[in-house]
């Protein structure tokens, strides 16, 4: 079992550095002190590897969001929960944060977008499902689930992006601002 967590995270930090696609096997086994063999046994490839790193490596954050975006009753409280969510994963996960971002960001054909696009549609998903709930207490939120799931995702992304370059500090007031800045746009 060392030799496959040694993997993933010398590809996690190849990933990351440099890009899924400038990244070769040989590379990645090098950097980890193992045989093609050994990463071939316990990824079965080099999307296997990527595969196993995203899915293991962001599924506390999903497990963590689909507990926050449970209740929806109290909007503002539950928006400040997601958003703390997302700040203290991205603080523990720095190079996998901004990895996971990159990759969702690159063409739809390739490869790495497509493994990262499932993590991301499991949280859209989960954002969607919450506004569906919230909206039986604000009505005005009616059939907008998906737009305002795409435009929370953008905005924590956009807030984590300027914390981890150090813009920002990720302090309860950030979160507070982000917060109303959000709520401003889907209750008016």
């Amino acid at each position: 079992m060392a030799n496959r967590a040694t993997l993933l995270e010398q590809a996690l930090q190849l990933f990351a550095q440099r890009g899924y696609d400038a990244i070769g096997v040989q590379e990645i086994v090098e950097q980890a002190g193992v045989t093609k063999p050994t990463l071939y046994h316990y990824f079965g490839s080099k999307r296997g590897l990527l595969e196993a790193l995203i899915n293991e490596r962001l599924q506390p954050l999903i497990d963590q969001l689909a507990n926050a975006t449970i209740h929806a009753n109290d909007v503002p409280a539950s928006l400040a929960a997601i958003f703390q969510l997302y700040f203290d994963f991205a603080q523990a996960e720095p190079l996998l944060y901004r990895m996971q971002l990159a990759m969702w960001f690159s063409l739809p054909d390739n490869e790495a977008f497509q493994i990262v696009a499932v993590a991301a549609a499991q949280q859209q998903a989960l954002i969607e499902s919450f506004f569906v709930r919230a909206s039986s207490f604000h009505g005005n939120m009616r059939g907008r689930q998906r737009v305002y799931a795409a435009t929370l995702l953008g905005t924590i992304n956009t807030y984590i992006g300027l914390t981890l370059s150090g813009s920002i500090q990720a302090t309860p007031q950030i979160i507070h601002q982000a917060v109303q800045q959000f709520s401003y746009g889907i209750y008016s």
